[in-house]
């Protein structure tokens, strides 16, 4: 099999794809005293996901690259946590949670899997 056919993934897009959906979902959940926090914890964590990778695809190293991979990595654990919680708080917005955390759980698998080959 040669490389043209598998499909090419471009992170930046996908994490950027990614922070604009917390954003979309977040903008629909209703807000109160708990909420307020969760989705304040979630907007922040989704949306560096895709800063962070940038950042590291601008790595002054191969040290610099490693450990800002490792942040976009606990960003994305950081995230999927946080859908957690909103799910808990606000049980109506699951459907619309699970593509977000499943995404948040793929990303943080592929950028683990990244980490771990940056040696």
């Amino acid at each position: 099999m040669n490389n043209n056919q598998f499909p090419k993934y471009d992170l930046e897009e996908r994490t950027a794809k990614f922070g604009e959906n917390i954003i979309k979902f977040c903008n629909k959940l209703l807000r109160n005293t708990i909420t307020n926090p969760l989705i304040n914890q979630l907007i922040k964590a989704g949306t560096s996901v895709g800063a962070n990778y940038c950042e590291a695809d601008d790595a002054e190293s191969k040290d610099d690259f490693r450990h800002k991979i490792g942040i976009v990595k606990k960003e994305c654990r950081e995230s999927k946590h946080f859908i957690r919680m909103i799910v808990v708080a606000l049980p109506n917005s699951k459907q619309d949670a699970i593509p977000l955390w499943q995404e948040a759980k793929e990303l943080n698998l592929i950028f683990n899997k990244i980490y771990q080959k940056v040696k």
